[in-house]
């Protein structure tokens, strides 16, 4: 069993993480969220991006595969997603 204390990160960086982002179903959603994701990770691969509607069509779900350099990296692309008027969820 590991556990960390205190800021130690438990992820080692470079590494690719997934992040997951839901918003509602809109032509130019998936494009806007790579934009803000190649702001922190300019070299993702937007043809990398797992789409997935909800079960009504109302909601799209994007998976992007980005590559974390660092905590502070990760930290400000999940803040500027979340603040983001386009997105619901992001986990």
């Amino acid at each position: 069993m590991s556990c960390f204390l205190g800021n130690e990160d438990p992820i080692e960086y470079p590494c690719d993480f997934p992040i997951k982002i839901m918003g509602e179903r809109k032509d130019e959603f998936a494009g806007t969220i790579v934009e803000v994701i190649r702001v922190h990770d300019p070299l993702f691969d937007a043809a990398s991006l797992d789409m997935r509607l909800s079960s009504k069509g109302n909601y799209l779900s994007l998976t992007a595969v980005v590559r974390a350099t660092s905590r502070e990296q990760l930290d400000n692309l999940y803040r500027d997603l979340s603040s983001h008027p386009m997105v619901r969820v992001v986990l």
